[in-house]
């Protein structure tokens, strides 16, 4: 009986969902936001990141220079290669070494016509895609050996050490109990024991100023007082109030009469203003930083904000809204977070959950030259040193998420992507700026004189606006 219950009760809710929908296509509106407006629960995919490979650059001969010092040894100058009339092995004319450019008459076909070329000059063994052609060797950290490209994908990149002698390959094996054994005899692509490295090759360069576009609206023209402005902002943010009760209580309390969407395009205007500086500002940091992302709505769908905060100064650094919880919104996260240094230390270190774009993200920017530290704390207990150690700060960072939680619920979400990030940018200036902070004895994380000896929160808006304008102002003259 009651299982009968239990699956009529699953067809009725399937049904439900059903006369959702289709009320809402005849209506032209999505009600299901409103109605299923609990995230689902999806957790990243289980993704095995090794340590980054060993990074060889190839180097560069002349071979001039080499059959000058060859003559000089050896007194007489190093002889072409003499090849048999009637072979049938052919050394194309256009072909030179890749590794001193030494012309075809010094080359040897070294595989009989299967695609290997030797070097007599500069000893150089090669084929037509040859690695000397590129930037930089990868070689298996724990072998040594060079890694093979095996697979392209979209973003990156998979390279692959195939040796069997390798460390990493033979302590993957004898780590495997009988079961797994005859497992991998039977489907070996199910197990990765073989060392595996992404090379991403997103067209995103690190360490670029350039910002979200968000919805221009000239806020010289708007026809309310700046008082009148800096106490929406301040109803409308600092109190997380909806754009309709914002209007409400203008019109109620102080006989105003404007339009939810005018608090809207007020907002979008301020947001625009506002977010170079919040983003430039120079920040005094602590050195602890700690990242982790949440969820918010966006033209009906699920995205995801990633927040990275300094634990100690209570500032947010970054805050990029993203459709995907994928390697590049985190390489962007934690770049909005190196931007914020003029030299990135060398023990800059960020804690971060078990997900393991992160990972993916610190290779990324090694391949650039940048270097940092990445600890995970996983799950909800302590079953690392390293969890044990830093999970008080990854608690920091959740206790942010709830707070911007309690200012996100009343907006139901977002009809579109700038107004995601018009919201966030408001919510980031006020907790760095404006907001006290109980962990700070009561005070803003980060101290504008300007703005603390003002007597009110409308005109520190105010100020605030006019400081960002003048920033603006400045980049545009210089």
């Amino acid at each position: 009986m009651i299982t009968l219950l239990s699956h009529l009760l699953s067809v009725i809710f399937v049904q439900q969902k059903i006369i959702v929908y289709l009320i809402g296509l005849f209506l032209g509106k999505s009600l299901t936001r409103h109605v299923y407006d609990e995230p689902v629960n999806k957790p990243y995919r289980p993704l095995q990141v090794n340590a980054l490979p060993v990074i060889k650059i190839p180097e560069k001969l002349d071979y001039k220079t080499l059959l000058l010092a060859y003559e000089a040894k050896h007194e007489k100058p190093l002889k072409l290669v003499k090849r048999h009339q009637d072979s049938k092995v052919k050394v194309p004319n256009t072909l030179t070494c890749p590794r001193c450019q030494a012309p075809h008459e010094y080359l040897y076909d070294n595989t009989g016509g299967r695609g290997q070329f030797w070097c007599k000059v500069c000893d150089c063994r090669f084929n037509f895609r040859n690695y000397y052609s590129k930037a930089a060797i990868l070689k298996c950290p724990h072998c040594l050996k060079t890694l093979e490209k095996i697979k392209e994908r979209k973003d990156f990149w998979i390279f692959k050490c195939k040796h069997d002698d390798c460390p990493f390959y033979l302590r993957n094996l004898q780590a495997m109990n009988a079961a797994q054994k005859r497992r991998f005899q039977e489907v070996p692509h199910e197990f990765k024991v073989h060392y595996l490295y992404r090379q991403f090759q997103f067209n995103y360069k690190p360490l670029d100023n350039s910002s979200p576009v968000l919805p221009k609206v000239d806020l010289s023209r708007i026809h309310v007082s700046a008082h009148t402005l800096g106490l929406i902002m301040t109803y409308h943010v600092n109190y997380g109030m909806s754009a309709r009760k914002t209007a409400a209580l203008m019109k109620n309390v102080h006989g105003l009469s404007i339009s939810h969407q005018t608090v809207i395009n007020y907002s979008n205007a301020v947001a625009l203003i506002l977010k170079p500086f919040v983003d430039r500002y120079p920040y005094e940091l602590s050195g602890s930083f700690c990242g982790d992302e949440t969820y918010i709505r966006v033209e009906g769908q699920w995205h995801y904000l990633f927040f990275f905060f300094d634990t100690v100064k209570k500032v947010i650094l970054s805050y990029p809204v993203s459709p995907k919880r994928d390697t590049l919104a985190a390489i962007k996260a934690l770049d909005q977070v190196l931007q914020k240094f003029n030299e990135i230390p060398q023990d800059l270190t960020f804690v971060v959950d078990g997900n393991p774009i992160y990972i993916l993200a610190q290779h990324y920017f090694a391949q650039h030259g940048i270097h940092f530290d990445i600890h995970k704390v996983i799950g909800l207990t302590n079953e690392d040193p390293v969890s044990t150690e830093y999970r008080p700060l990854k608690q920091i960072i959740e206790r942010l998420n709830r707070t911007f939680k309690g200012d996100y619920r009343q907006t139901y979400g977002f009809g579109s992507q700038e107004g995601s990030v018009t919201f966030v940018t408001l919510f980031v200036t006020y907790f760095n700026f404006l907001r006290p902070h109980a962990a700070l004895e009561g005070k803003v994380p980060v101290t504008i004189p300007e703005l603390a000896a003002l007597p009110h929160m409308p005109a520190r808006w105010c100020k605030l606006i006019d400081m960002a304008q003048g920033l603006i102002i400045q980049e545009q003259s210089a």
